[in-house]
């Protein structure tokens, strides 16, 4: 199963860059994505159906152009979860989850902490995600939980973390919570498999950044330790140049 999980920073202009042709090359069973910035009557489905994700779901922010995210699938899932039931976070549209078989695949659109009410507002869906996941876990243990946590975790995911050490993003706050997340349970895919430096997912639009690999890896796919010995590989497909994230690829053995 090869899961694909991608911040298009709106995914009309995406489109616009040729995502599709980008999908169809890179052939994901399930692509989760972030910051959709549409609703669903806004697109073409036609276009994601002709590529071959005939079963795509989009659960929109209630602010037109604005966060939002989607799954999209080969096959049809056997339940799809818009939402968390918590009504500020799914008034912003940041979480959908789709099940297949004993694996459940949520995208995920963390907040950022652009100013100190959104800071705030960050450090709260954190707290509130962290209690329900820890519920939606003794139900549906085999979860993947993709996307944009908009969290670097270790000096090694930033390109300058002494400078960015009071930015949100990398404050000691946040990465404690990202830490303890992974203590709660989860495998961070990438890093189980790769230990290098210099590996990120997203990068500014200023000072020529992404060319000299100035970035954050903001990007991941946590992993339920239940599916340790099914993780195959995980990468992050730096070469797609559609948006100022990058996206990554997590893969598991069939069961």
């Amino acid at each position: 199963m090869k899961i694909v999980s991608y911040n298009v920073n709106g995914i009309r202009a995406a489109i616009n860059k040729g995502f599709i042709d980008w999908l169809t090359a890179t052939d994901p069973d399930v692509i989760c994505l972030q910051e959709i910035k549409a609703l669903k009557e806004q697109l073409d489905l036609s276009l994601f159906e002709d590529a071959g994700y005939g079963y795509n779901y989009w659960y929109s922010a209630q602010k037109k152009g604005y966060s939002g995210v989607a799954i999209l699938s080969k096959t049809k899932p056997d339940h799809v979860e818009y939402g968390t039931g918590i009504d500020y976070m799914d008034f912003e549209g940041r979480n959908i989850r789709a099940d297949f078989g004993d694996v459940s695949v949520m995208s995920m659109y963390l907040p950022s902490g652009t100013n100190l009410d959104r800071l705030e507002f960050k450090l709260t869906y954190m707290a509130d995600f962290q209690t329900y996941i820890d519920k939606l876990k003794k139900d549906i243990p085999n979860i993947i939980v993709l996307g944009d946590y908009n969290i670097c975790h270790e000096a090694i995911d930033i390109h300058d973390p002494v400078r960015n050490k009071n930015v949100s993003g990398f404050l000691p706050v946040e990465r404690e919570w990202i830490g303890n997340f992974m203590n709660s349970g989860f495998i961070d895919s990438f890093r189980h498999f790769n230990k290098e430096p210099h590996n990120y997912s997203w990068w500014s639009y200023r000072a020529n950044s992404r060319n000299n690999n100035k970035g954050w890896r903001l990007d991941y796919g946590m992993v339920s330790k239940t599916l340790k010995d099914r993780l195959k590989r995980a990468v992050i497909l730096s070469e797609a140049k559609h948006s100022d994230h990058c996206p990554i690829l997590v893969e598991l053995q069939k069961k």
